[in-house]
């Protein structure tokens, strides 16, 4: 007896470099000059994104967690780090930074140098993050 089988097509594509646009990182979520460059939302059931963000001198996010945590891979300059309590941390290109469910942090350039890295987070129900307040300058020591 023969035994008919369903095969489904799944097939692989490909984000071409440039065929997502750049953005300017919100004001309401950043202090300086943050450029963010979309790299992939992967299709469901995956709910995971992952934006390259560059950071010029001085520049970071503002106070924020995510609800199934973050990974930031460091690919140039020299950045900070750093979460609620904790000691600010210096990172550099090749780093892996895992930050788990629910701890507030933020991430950003050094005060005289760049730094980008490849975020890396999932949604759940429908949010990948809350923002919260700036990292002041007195919590930003140059």
């Amino acid at each position: 007896m023969a035994i008919a089988s369903e095969t489904a097509t799944l097939a692989v594509t490909i984000a071409r470099a440039g065929s997502q646009a750049s953005y300017a990182g919100p004001a309401e979520w950043f202090t300086g000059t943050v450029r963010v460059d979309p790299q992939f939302v992967a299709p469901q059931p995956t709910a995971a994104s992952g934006a390259l963000v560059t950071f010029e001198p001085g520049a970071r996010t503002n106070w924020h967690t995510h609800p199934l945590g973050q990974t930031l891979i460091v690919t140039a300059g020299c950045g900070r780090v750093q979460h609620l309590g904790g000691a600010i941390e210096t990172i550099r290109p090749g780093d892996v930074v895992t930050i788990p469910a629910g701890v507030k942090h933020w991430h950003g350039a050094a005060p005289a140098t760049a730094m980008s890295h490849i975020a890396i987070q999932e949604q759940q129900n429908g949010s990948a993050v809350t923002w919260m307040e700036p990292v002041g300058n007195e919590q930003y020591p140059g």
